[in-house]
């Protein structure tokens, strides 16, 4: 049998977007982390040329460090663009869809019936901006919708918790009706 043809269901790809703040707050959370144990390395890096360690530790320091670097600029300045333009996601009355990723695809399909909670999050960097993180849970999993403006998230939690028969509770979030 042909794709989209028979037994297959025919599932419309995910356009949604998240918000493009998402950029900003990836940025600047990649940039502490990576800032941090750029300075840990170094201070390593340093202690082993002022102690004159062996010659083999210091290279082995030092393509360490760069690697880092290296690490640490994709992740800072082109991760975070590229992760923003390739998230789509998408929410019906039978499933939620997440596709995400430039050279890795993921395209994940999670059906209504399984969702048993879901929830908004938000640390000191989304709340800056004004976003949330939208998790939706199933019993072996969770998924996170990423960097969604307030009223979007809070309407997007909605929706999925009235499609999946989840009840909402004030205090944490949802529990399963």
């Amino acid at each position: 049998m042909e794709r989209g043809k028979g037994m297959y269901l025919q599932i419309k790809e995910p356009t949604k977007r998240i918000s493009a703040d998402s950029v900003r707050v990836w940025r600047i959370s990649n940039l502490l982390g990576y800032g941090i144990t750029l300075v840990l390395a170094g201070a390593v890096l340093y202690a082993a040329y002022y102690y004159e360690w062996k010659t083999w530790i210091i290279a082995i320091l030092t393509i360490g460090f760069m690697l880092l670097l290296a690490a640490a600029i994709w992740a800072v300045s082109i991760k975070p663009y590229y992760l923003q333009k390739t998230w789509r996601y998408e929410i019906d009355e039978q499933f939620a869809q997440l596709k995400y990723g430039r050279f890795k695809v993921r395209h994940i399909v999670i059906p209504m019936a399984k969702v048993e909670y879901v929830s908004t999050s938000q640390g000191p960097f989304l709340r800056k901006y004004g976003l949330f993180n939208v998790e939706i849970g199933t019993t072996t999993s969770d998924h996170t919708i990423p960097a969604i403006h307030r009223d979007e998230a809070y309407a997007l939690r909605d929706q999925i918790s009235t499609y999946a028969k989840v009840q909402l509770d004030g205090e944490h979030g949802v529990e399963e009706a």
